[in-house]
């Protein structure tokens, strides 16, 4: 499963720090990896002993290569070939609420009242509308 030529957008995407090869690629060329604290290129070879600083929208990553892996395998195995020395402070990035994630429909008890809202308040306030229609 190792080369002994490996490009690091496909060293990254194997080892599942990015989810596509493209992400990676994008990360690398938009100067979120960083190779002895310098800008790379994802065609640049990957070498055993090799030290990064990447940025994801997750977290901070310091990672040194361990070992080369072309395919993406799963998780278990794929932490084999890298050894992760991100400092503490740096493994927890804020992410912005899941709550708050916009899919398509209002948040809950949100915005304008339901139609069981309306009925309430109304019965609380003493607004009738009948009596007013019929005067």
């Amino acid at each position: 499963m190792s080369e002994s030529r490996l490009r690091l957008d496909k060293y990254l995407w194997a080892i599942r720090i990015f989810k596509t090869r493209t992400l990676a690629a994008d990360a690398i060329d938009g100067g979120k990896v960083k190779w002895n604290g310098q800008n790379t290129k994802a065609s640049k070879n990957v070498a055993i002993g090799d030290q990064y600083e990447i940025k994801t929208p997750a977290r901070k990553w310091v990672i040194n290569v361990t070992g080369l892996l072309a395919n993406r395998v799963a998780y278990d195995i794929a932490i084999q070939h890298y050894t992760d020395i991100t400092p503490e402070e740096d493994k927890t990035v804020e992410r912005p609420l899941i709550s708050s994630f916009y899919t398509g429909k209002r948040l809950s008890k949100t915005g304008r009242p339901t139609k069981k809202q309306r009925r309430d308040l109304s019965d609380l306030l003493g607004d009738d509308e009948e009596s007013e229609t019929s005067i």
